[in-house]
């Protein structure tokens, strides 16, 4: 019998009694949960498209059903059009995110570490944040002409500035503690800088990176609207005005299938890099 039964230790036993599975908090959940909610999260939207299309007596136009849209799939491969324009949005999105990430990740280092630096650039990167990028497109015309040079950095222009701000904010709530104790022993600002505050905040980068990647593929729809040939957001602009709406949900579907691709690229390379922040979780 338990001489003191209103401990701390029995109080916390009777909490951890009949644990619910799906209601874990901060904990994992098993794999067949895991995955059977996955399913669930992609197979029940496909059924109630289905349900509706099938017995809503809606028009085509306005919401084709999932057959109508595998067949506008299946023209748009057959006569490679659709590959010419999946392509064609990959590169911009490519050379645009990757110009963005590969400069405000050290920007964002930098204005993380040292205050100067967040003094100097934090108020303009401010700014540049509020202006929506899209509002440069008539700019970027003038400037740049109506080929490809406009359509990356419009891309650019709309990730750099909230990936560098991300990137910083990450850095700057470093513990200090960290960069104390590599002082102690003996290490210098150049090997906290890259040997310490670096690794510790790189998969906070990865993430930053991620959810910004999502931008750069919203943008490039309306990059795609400035003369392009090729092009999902070109492809999906077309259709909408001979009113094709099967070939809108093939470009949409297309794009959300490249962008889940790239957030489980993503989400593999934090694991392989970064496993000791993942066990912390």
């Amino acid at each position: 019998m338990n001489p003191n039964p209103g401990s701390i230790q029995d109080f916390t036993r009777s909490k951890q009694l009949n644990p619910t599975v799906f209601w874990r908090l901060a904990e994992d959940i098993p794999k067949p949960l895991n995955t059977g909610l996955i399913v669930t999260s992609i197979a029940l939207p496909l059924l109630l498209w289905w349900l509706v299309t099938t017995f809503g007596n809606i028009d085509p136009k306005f919401l084709p059903s999932p057959g109508k849209v595998l067949e506008a799939f299946g023209h748009l491969w057959s006569t490679r059009e659709l590959l010419k324009d999946t392509v064609a949005s990959l590169w911009r999105v490519g050379v645009g995110f990757l110009l963005a990430a590969s400069l405000s990740i050290p920007i964002g280092v930098l204005m993380g570490s040292f205050a100067s630096i967040r003094a100097l650039l934090e108020p303009l990167f401010g700014l540049m944040r509020y202006m929506p990028a899209p509002a440069f497109i008539p700019l970027l015309i003038l400037y740049l002409g109506i080929a490809e040079e406009p359509k990356i950095t419009l891309i650019f222009i709309g990730v750099f500035f909230f990936n560098s701000l991300m990137v910083m904010d990450t850095v700057k709530f470093v513990s200090k503690d960290l960069i104390e104790a590599t002082y102690m022993l003996g290490g210098t600002r150049q090997q906290a800088l890259f040997q310490v505050i670096f690794p510790h905040v790189l998969p906070g980068i990865i993430d930053a990176c991620r959810i910004n990647l999502a931008a750069a593929w919203q943008l490039v729809i309306v990059s795609e609207l400035i003369a392009a040939t090729e092009g999902l957001g070109r492809r999906i602009s077309v259709a909408g005005r001979f009113l094709r709406t099967d070939e809108i949900f093939v470009g949409l579907i297309v794009i959300g299938a490249i962008g889940l691709a790239f957030d489980l690229l993503f989400q593999y390379f934090l694991r392989v890099s970064c496993k000791w922040a993942l066990q912390k979780r």
